[in-house]
Formats: C-alpha cells, structure tokens, sequence
C-alpha cells in the first residue's frame, strides 16, 4: 500500500458525507475493497456510496449471489465473497467487472487476494466500542487512487 489515512466516523450521517465524498471522484473501472468484522457497516457503507453514485434500487448483500449489478451513473457492482472461502481458486469472470466499464465494491476482499487488481481503494471498517462509531482506514494501491486519497482527505480530520 502507497498511502493511508484513519478517521473517526461518529455515525450514519458521517459515513453517508464519506461516502458521497468518495463517489465524486470514482471513474468506471475503480475497484473498492472493503474488510471489516462481522456487523462494522461493510454492507451500509456499500448502500450509502451506491446512492451517491445513482442508484436507485436497494443495495443489499449479495450473500447468496456473490455479485448483484445495479444501474447508477455508472454500472455498480456488489460483490460479497464471504461464501467462497480463503481456499477458492474457482474463476467468476471477476476480471470483467474488475477492468470494466462500472464501479466495482468487494466485501471481503482478503478472500480473493490472488483475484484481485494491483491497483485498488481498500476501506478498513472497525467497531471502536461506542454505538455507530466506526474506525476508518482508507488505504489506496496505484497513483489514480493516491490522488482520489488527496482528494477525499483533504480538509478531513485525518491521521497518518
């Protein structure tokens, strides 16, 4: 990883203007990561940045279907690989989304770690013990997402 910055996120509200924040500067082939316990906003995360991006319908873990598609400003793409274990070797085509036209945000990704791009947003949702209170760590690979960093922390109250 090139770079990293923490911040508190206090509630539903903060982490909705992260979000939206986050949103203006993606471009179609972006791919979000995204790892955090069991509960961390992984999921509610994923709704508010999906909204900010356009779309319409609602977003919910795709659990069951590794990956659901939506339509926004630009093609979304959810994917969930909890499911496949550390040991799946199995291909899904991840390639297409990941080098594709859309916006692409996996949960769990650690799961699919030799799958994955060299150059990606990685989002670190952790519970700090206080209701709604979450620690999070953006960590960025490749100089396009360095700059989406810039961009996003700036005027943030953000940490090394």
């Amino acid at each position: 990883m090139k770079s990293s910055h923490t911040r508190i996120i206090h509630n539903v509200t903060e982490l909705d203007l992260f979000a939206q924040r986050l949103a203006a500067s993606l471009l179609p082939g972006d791919v979000l990561l995204l790892e955090g316990d069991l509960g961390a906003g992984k999921t509610t995360f994923t709704q508010r940045l999906a909204r900010a991006l356009g779309v319409q319908k609602n977003v919910n873990s795709p659990t069951f279907t590794i990956i659901k598609e939506y339509k926004g400003i630009y093609p979304f793409y959810h994917m969930d690989v909890y499911r496949l274990g550390e040991e799946s070797d199995e291909d899904l085509g991840f390639d297409e989304y990941f080098y594709g036209d859309g916006i692409t945000i996996v949960e769990w990704a650690h799961l699919i770690a030799d799958q994955l791009p060299e150059e990606f947003i990685q989002i670190d949702l952790v519970h700090t013990g206080i209701e709604n209170q979450r620690k999070l760590t953006l960590k960025v690979s490749g100089d396009r997402y360095s700059r989406v960093l810039e961009k996003v922390s700036m005027n943030e109250n953000v940490s090394d």
